[in-house]
């Protein structure tokens, strides 16, 4: 794909989103106070129950049965009484006989009639009127398009991260995020950060202001190289990139899009805006298999000259480092991925520390799922789809920026009609993929559309 065909100037495509938008609805309380402290509950924090409460049985479908769906069921089934997984959809018989198997060691046993198997799979079990609930844990190329259905069908939603992986498909999801909120429904979304109890009282001290005006902020998301899998010879183009869909460009959107999104949504949380521009490199270290890059580092600016340094990593035998910093005129946030939450200033002094040993924390996968139940039987919304949509596009941004080797602006990514993969789905041929070509930065790379 041309630059200049991503870098397209036409209006929103079927959006209606004005340009410059921002990720977040600041609130007066959730801006810097001075006078005024602002509760936790005026700032959104959730309860932080360790189950959901009980009421109507609430039945729920997982369309996507890999690793990631099978464990979002389980955690659902955990979350509070009377819940159960009635249906599936997978592309997969081997996949869903996994799950089905699984499930059954959890006292949930899905019956063969509510089994489906193909891409039309999600529409067949959104039909089921008896649905109250769906859980899409599909590679993310799919999401936009399974979100707008279960929107459109009423349905609450757990989705797991990243939204999309292409502008287009993020212009979708805002749209489906606006429906959500006019039904009524709820949707949580795998930004699993957001459901850290830690994290969140860190955010109401951030909008108090204990370390005063926020200036910049780091996002690292450091390890080793994840899964691959070897083609087979009996295996269509199709079948390889769904089975390998991790190191597939058009279908998890890369390292950035898929895993680093999650300390880019943090520093996007607090900071309260969008980048106005990125520049980014990266590249092919180690990385054997698919057409992804094995690393990038993107720095973003934003309209007051602050500043966000994010960088992702996948290469085996390097430190890891899982983490995000939040900057501020009297100190600093530090947040490190193994319970360790904490404001200082810049001499080292503590500001406040999460009190792990009385509070201990919930299993963030398994807190998502409380608050989803707890939402929808307390009939309290929580739509989380826009701030995961901003999140995602920001990632988007930032690989975009390495790919091309071009700064990348926010209203430029926003406009852009790039799209990724193809738009009919079937076992066979992808004349468009060829494995092992991978973006060249600098050039116009096949393998970006």
């Amino acid at each position: 794909m041309k630059r200049r065909d991503f870098l397209t100037n036409t209006a929103l495509i079927g959006a209606g989103i004005p340009l410059g938008v921002a990720p977040v609805a600041l609130s007066s309380c959730s801006e810097q106070q001075t006078a005024k402290s602002c509760s936790p509950e005026e700032l959104g924090m959730y309860s932080f129950a360790k189950e959901a409460p009980g009421g109507k049985p609430l039945k729920a479908a997982l369309i996507g049965c890999g690793s990631r769906g099978t464990g979002a069921a389980v955690q659902f089934l955990a979350a509070g009484p009377d819940l159960s997984i009635i249906a599936l959809a997978d592309v997969f018989p081997d996949r869903m006989n996994s799950c089905r198997n699984t499930l059954k060691k959890h006292h949930n046993e899905v019956p063969d009639a509510n089994c489906f198997i193909g891409f039309d799979a999600f529409q067949k079990v959104l039909a089921m009127n008896e649905l109250d609930v769906v859980l899409l844990c599909t590679p993310q190329h799919f999401r936009p398009e399974h979100f707008k259905a279960a929107v459109d069908a009423g349905k609450h939603i757990f989705m797991e991260k990243p939204g999309a992986v292409d502008p287009v498909g993020v212009r979708t999801l805002l749209v489906a995020a606006k429906t959500a909120k006019t039904k009524g429904l709820t949707v949580v979304t795998g930004n699993c950060s957001r459901h850290r109890k830690d994290t969140w009282e860190a955010y109401v001290q951030v909008k108090n202001g204990i370390i005063g005006e926020l200036i910049s902020a780091t996002a690292h998301n450091h390890q080793g190289a994840m899964w691959f899998k070897n083609r087979r010879p009996e295996w269509s183009d199709m079948e390889y990139c769904l089975r390998n869909w991790f190191n597939i460009n058009w279908l998890s959107g890369g390292l950035f899009t898929d895993q680093t999104v999650h300390f880019i949504d943090v520093a996007t949380w607090f900071m309260g805006q969008h980048p106005v521009k990125a520049v980014g490199v990266g590249g092919r270290a180690r990385r054997q298999i698919g057409d992804t890059y094995d690393y990038l580092s993107v720095d973003y600016h934003y309209e007051d000259n602050k500043r966000l340094f994010a960088t992702g990593k996948q290469i085996d035998d390097c430190d890891s480092n899982f983490s995000v910093q939040i900057l501020g005129a009297k100190g600093l946030v530090n947040f490190f991925w193994d319970n360790n939450v904490q404001i200082t200033d810049y001499k080292g002094n503590a500001l406040w520390k999460y009190d792990y040993e009385t509070d201990p924390l919930k299993n963030p996968y398994e807190q998502e799922h409380v608050h989803f139940v707890e939402s929808i039987r307390l009939n309290k919304q929580i739509n989380q789809a826009e701030d995961l949509a901003y999140s995602t596009l920001i990632t988007i941004m930032g690989r975009v920026a390495a790919y091309t080797g071009k700064v990348i602006t926010w209203d430029e990514i926003m406009a852009s009609g790039l799209r990724y993969g193809p738009t009919e789905y079937a076992m066979g041929p992808l004349p468009d993929y060829h494995e092992g070509e991978v973006p060249i930065q600098g050039k116009d790379p096949k393998a970006m559309g």
